[in-house]
């Protein structure tokens, strides 16, 4: 069971993007940094969150051997850094934290990156993974081709940017969850 202590526990035992990816192989590492440096937050997202007034805590349960991972979690780093004051991130290894990944499987398998959000009290707000919807078209583009079971579903021409507006686009929607919370509102008198 998924409880506020245990999220506490494993968001405080994760690390920061840079020395999680420190983790990884020196192979694992060029990948992660690779990437890294080919995502840019748009000045309207960096704006967006930039205005975040509520502590929106962000753990992600990763493996540094991952490429879904590889192409996503740095996108977190960007999002942290553009307002570290109310957006705080944490990594944590899927097979060292198995007590967090196997009540969240998704499609009964241990997928990563799953992104967890949680409030300044460690309340589970949401979670996502293993891709976000644009990384999802895109890669079933890829591999379905004509097949593909969606007809129509736009395949975004910069998965990057698409994939990293995805998760800006869940970031924003709990933002807007604890900034309307009734028990937010009162701590906060606002």
């Amino acid at each position: 069971m998924l409880t506020n202590d245990l999220l506490r526990s494993k968001f405080q035992s994760g690390l920061a993007f840079d020395a999680y990816v420190a983790t990884g192989t020196p192979d694992q590492q060029a990948k992660w940094r690779d990437f890294h440096g080919r995502v840019r937050l748009t000045e309207q997202q960096r704006s967006l969150i930039a205005g975040f007034t509520r502590q929106v805590n962000i753990l992600i349960i990763s493996g540094t051997w991952c490429g879904d991972c590889v192409q996503q979690v740095p996108m977190f780093d960007h999002i942290e850094r553009a307002n570290p004051g109310k957006v705080a991130l944490r990594v944590v290894d899927r097979d060292k934290n198995l007590d967090l990944a196997e009540p969240l499987k998704i499609c009964s398998g241990l997928r990563v990156p799953t992104v967890l959000m949680l409030n300044e009290d460690f309340d589970f707000c949401s979670v996502m993974g293993d891709r976000s919807l644009a990384r999802y078209r895109a890669i079933a583009a890829a591999k379905l081709g004509a097949s593909c079971p969606l007809p129509g579903a736009p395949v975004p021409p910069d998965e990057i940017a698409a994939t990293l507006q995805d998760w800006v686009n869940e970031l924003e929607r709990v933002q807007l969850m604890l900034r309307l919370s009734p028990k937010l509102r009162e701590r906060h008198g606002d």
